[in-house]
């Protein structure tokens, strides 16, 4: 496919490769403080091959950021709705950022 004839779609297909990684940032609202959210979070990151980091906001919520391919980015983002059992979610707000180079594991 020639960049020159279909820049946007040039663009799109690179932004879309399985092999690029996405990074996301996330905020997790409802009761998701003192019920193992955090390690519930990097449990199902690292089992994703995710790197990143998850930690308690000041608000109640929790937040941090997950860096992997966007198929495993999905399948998070869905176990964040979920929570563990003693959570109760009532939103999950993500953004797309800049991928951070060289970054490894996941911290909680």
């Amino acid at each position: 496919m020639s960049k020159r004839v279909f820049p946007f779609l040039f663009h799109h297909l690179q932004q879309q490769s399985p092999l690029k990684p996405l990074q996301i940032s996330f905020k997790v609202e409802g009761t998701v403080q003192g019920v193992n959210f955090r390690s519930f979070t990097a449990e199902k990151a690292q089992s994703l091959s995710l790197t990143g980091f998850v930690k308690n906001a000041n608000d109640g919520s929790v937040v941090g950021e997950a860096q992997g391919s966007s198929s495993n980015l999905d399948k998070f983002v869905q176990h964040l709705n979920m929570g563990p059992r003693a959570a109760s979610v009532s939103k999950v707000d993500q953004k797309d950022i800049e991928t951070k180079e060289g970054e490894g594991g996941f911290e909680q």
